[in-house]
């Protein structure tokens, strides 16, 4: 059986967080691997229906996330979860339950953010007609140990999701791939 692992994308709405998570899964695929995306607006609506944004709901979320990737991690498929997932102390939680786990910070200044926001989510932030809005009116504790750093406001997709498959066959999770030596 093949051995699971889980990437954990955290970072602030918008950094890339899902668009990173879909084409690491696709070069995933591309090797034969099992892939699940937990995409944090998915669970949110369907496994996490009825939570608030609350601290306590947050992490609730977060943990249920965790539990989810933990038994398919456990039986050998590789999980990529792309969540805000803010807090610190319950990403931490995760990576101990999960056990085979890669913490990305998706990381991407402010101000880019802002430019991105073609909702205007980050505008009315900022106005203060969202409450609790991670990064802006409620805090984001960035990771301090992050096996992997992206920067999405200078780094292509490719860029990021290269580094990322470079971490998993530093750990072992992957065998790297073998590039064809032109002669």
């Amino acid at each position: 059986m093949a051995q699971g692992f889980t990437v954990w994308l955290t970072g602030l709405s918008g950094a890339g967080k899902s668009t990173i998570a879909d084409e690491l899964a696709r070069q995933l695929r591309e090797r034969g691997i099992g892939v699940e995306v937990l995409d944090g607006d998915v669970v949110r609506t369907n496994l996490s229906k009825g939570l608030g944004f609350s601290k306590e709901d947050r992490d609730t979320n977060i943990r249920r996330i965790a539990f989810v990737a933990q038994l398919l991690t456990r039986h050998g498929v590789a999980v990529i979860s792309a969540a805000i997932s803010p807090y610190r102390a319950v990403r931490d939680e995760a990576r101990q339950m999960i056990g085979n786990f890669v913490e990305v910070y998706v990381q991407c200044p402010l101000e880019e953010l802002v430019r991105r926001d073609v909702k205007g989510l980050y505008a009315k932030a900022l106005r203060g007609e969202i409450g609790n809005f991670t990064g802006v009116s409620d805090p984001y504790e960035a990771p301090e140990h992050a096996e992997v750093v992206v920067q999405t406001d200078h780094e292509s997709v490719a860029s990021s999701v290269a580094r990322i498959l470079a971490a998993l066959e530093a750990k072992g999770y992957l065998t790297p791939v073998r590039q064809a030596v032109e002669v």
